[in-house]
């Protein structure tokens, strides 16, 4: 049960911080409307996911994680 719990967790944290990352990049780009969001929302779920993976085999290595 922690171990979902966990995952919940680092998920809405990783989503989040992935959104926001790609927003930066998208802003900092110049881009908007249709184009900017597409590429956003690819580069936040690419960003996301990175962000989960890494956390997750961080924590399952230092034992925190099942």
């Amino acid at each position: 049960m922690k171990s979902i719990v966990a995952s919940v967790i680092l998920i809405i944290l990783c989503g989040g911080s992935g959104g926001v990352a790609a927003w930066a990049v998208v802003s900092w780009l110049g881009l908007a409307g249709p184009v900017g969001a597409l590429i956003a929302a690819a580069a936040g779920m690419v960003i996301a996911v990175a962000a989960f993976a890494g956390t997750t085999t961080l924590l399952r290595g230092a034992g925190w994680m099942k």
